[in-house]
């Protein structure tokens, strides 16, 4: 009788998963895209290291090539920062396919995810060799860093993450830490199990 109610429930707990998976890899692939479709219109209109002002004093449109990370700090790691990216793009990727549910970590995880292979993809496919290309950066801001449209997407969903961590929430819409709450989980349910 039991199994009669908790098999269309959890049919239509997995058919959530999977639309916000899809939610989370749509909002990915747009980031993704219009990182890169600033990037080629950069490259097309303007000389490196031209720049010309948005907002005198404050915002200006700065065409740079950046090997390293925020601040061209790591200028020699190249290849550092692009497996750390692939790294966090698997992962990431992963927690949309198994562990995410609820809609909120699905659209900040997409953004996460446009944003790192907005960078990723410089870091493979540009010059000067594969895994070492450098990223196209041009908004910049007086005394900050010189940045681009997959920055913003990774520091914005970063800064977003850290708020839904420190309210508690998990990724599968549950509020709080797990590992003192083991029995909300109800019917027997490890919460530690990731979800299938």
């Amino acid at each position: 009788m039991g199994n009669t109610v908790s098999e269309p429930q959890a049919g239509s707990a997995a058919a959530k998963a999977k639309r916000y998976t899809g939610l989370g890899l749509i909002i990915a692939l747009i980031a993704q895209l219009l990182d890169q479709g600033v990037k080629l219109w950069v490259e097309n209109n303007m000389k490196l290291g031209e720049s010309f002002e948005v907002i005198p004093g404050f915002f200006d449109i700065h065409y740079i090539l950046n090997p390293g990370a925020a601040f061209s700090m790591g200028e020699n790691f190249t290849v550092v920062f692009t497996i750390l990216q692939a790294t966090v793009a698997v992962v990431v990727t992963y927690l949309l396919f198994r562990r995410v549910k609820i809609r909120s970590w699905a659209i900040v995880l997409g953004c996460l995810l446009g944003g790192v292979l907005g960078n990723l993809g410089d870091r493979l496919f540009r010059e000067p060799a594969f895994g070492f290309g450098h990223v196209v950066d041009m908004f910049s801001v007086t005394n900050f860093a010189i940045f681009n449209v997959a920055d913003s997407f990774i520091v914005c969903s970063m800064i977003v993450v850290a708020y839904m961590l420190i309210r508690g929430i998990n990724l599968d819409g549950t509020i709080g830490d797990k590992s003192k709450d083991g029995e909300s989980a109800g019917d027997g349910d490890d919460p530690q199990k990731p979800a299938a």
